[in-house]
């Protein structure tokens, strides 16, 4: 028993160790975890691992999370790590959800395009609207994000009609005309 607490104590300052490696690249986008946010998103990696009965048998994706989404307009350092960590969570949900058909670096940048566009970054817009169409597609056979790797896949699954400038102008000259 002592090894395996040994072995995870171990396990977990390697993890921490790369998180805070992860700073040297994010500070030049105002972001910077502190020794206790990254111990405390590698507790959180164990919770949503376990809670979606999921292992990782290769590096954690939290690293790759953060490289990914450290440049976002929506990520502010107030609230950098409760966001990583939400992420990390609707991450491993996905991955689930779409049977692992899915790589790690196409949900990525599936994630980051539409959290930093259509989403606006509404992480429970990114949850519950896109990532859900997604991962329905994916079960149902859809493959075409394969091909641009998981970039520009949802314009052809969203059901939602959207303005564009034209049409607003359009309208507002309808109303006000």
């Amino acid at each position: 028993m002592e090894q395996n607490n040994w072995i995870q104590v171990m396990a977990g300052q390697m993890q921490t160790a790369a998180l805070m490696d992860t700073n040297q690249y994010t500070k030049t986008y105002g972001l910077v975890l502190t020794q206790e946010e990254a111990k405390w998103l590698v507790s959180e990696r164990a919770q949503a691992l376990q809670e979606q009965k999921r292992v990782e048998l290769t590096q954690s994706v939290l690293p790759k999370l953060i490289y990914e989404f450290c440049d976002s307009s929506y990520i502010t350092q107030d609230a950098y790590a409760e966001t990583i960590a939400r992420l990390q969570e609707i991450f491993f949900q996905y991955k689930n959800e779409m049977l692992d058909e899915i790589t790690d670096a196409e949900l990525l940048h599936f994630m980051k395009e539409q959290f930093e566009g259509i989403c606006g970054g509404d992480l429970e817009y990114l949850e519950g609207t896109c990532l859900n169409l997604f991962a329905q597609a994916v079960r149902a056979g859809y493959s075409s994000y394969q091909r641009t790797d998981g970039y520009h896949a949802y314009q052809t699954l969203d059901e939602v009609t959207r303005w564009d400038r034209d049409l607003y102008l359009e309208a507002l000259s309808d109303l006000f005309g």
